[in-house]
């Protein structure tokens, strides 16, 4: 029992047997994942509702479905690789959370250069954002929308990937894994969103 006028410090995280600690910043990263899966799922629904129209074109003749298929398998081996740098920080292995960092940075940077190469395509055969030679325009205009937002959105992991990176450098997370949970939860959203992205456009 506390004495009286004691002052009790508040707890630094959140545990649960099943979960794990949560702290402050893991349960900040789920707030804003909840709501940007909530942009997302309106952005598809959009889709799913304007497909609805006539004169619809086919994705599979439109999109470059085998380099967008290259792409989707960088994006998910670069999940795998954030998996084993928050494992080399929970273990203290710098060089290896450097290692396994710079390649899920490497597979971001990759996966861009391969969306700037489609865009820069479809663009030439036609498929603008509020034009298109044979087909409804309004494929482009939630194709390019919905690409293009989660393509900001690696933007910004391969961003925050690298500020954590310099920081890992610096021996900032050694034996301290749970900024690098925090990007890595950030890292998976970004190639979950995308696999739905790629069924909903590409696929179906």
């Amino acid at each position: 029992m506390s004495a009286p006028g004691a002052v009790v410090a508040a707890p630094e995280g959140l545990h649960d047997r099943e979960f794990g600690p949560a702290n402050a910043g893991k349960v900040g990263m789920w707030i804003y994942l909840v709501t940007d899966a909530m942009t997302f799922g309106g952005l598809l629904i959009a889709y799913a509702s304007l497909r609805r129209m006539g004169n619809w074109p086919d994705p599979a003749e439109e999109l470059g479905i085998t380099i967008s298929s290259v792409a989707t398998f960088i994006l998910i081996c670069s999940s795998v690789s954030m998996v084993m740098a928050i494992r080399g920080a929970e273990m203290a292995n710098r060089k290896a959370l450097l290692g396994w960092l710079g390649a899920t940075i490497a597979g971001g940077v990759i996966f861009l250069g391969i969306q700037y190469y489609e865009y820069n395509h479809l663009v030439h055969h036609g498929l603008g954002f509020t034009t298109m030679e044979h087909g409804n325009n309004l494929f482009g205009s939630t194709f390019y929308a919905i690409t293009g937002f989660h393509g900001l959105h690696v933007l910004s992991g391969v961003i925050y990937l690298t500020v954590i990176w310099i920081k890992s450098l610096n021996g900032r997370y050694d034996g301290d894994a749970s900024h690098v949970e925090i990007v890595g939860l950030f890292w998976h959203f970004v190639d979950l969103i995308w696999i739905l992205v790629f069924t909903f456009i590409y696929l179906l």
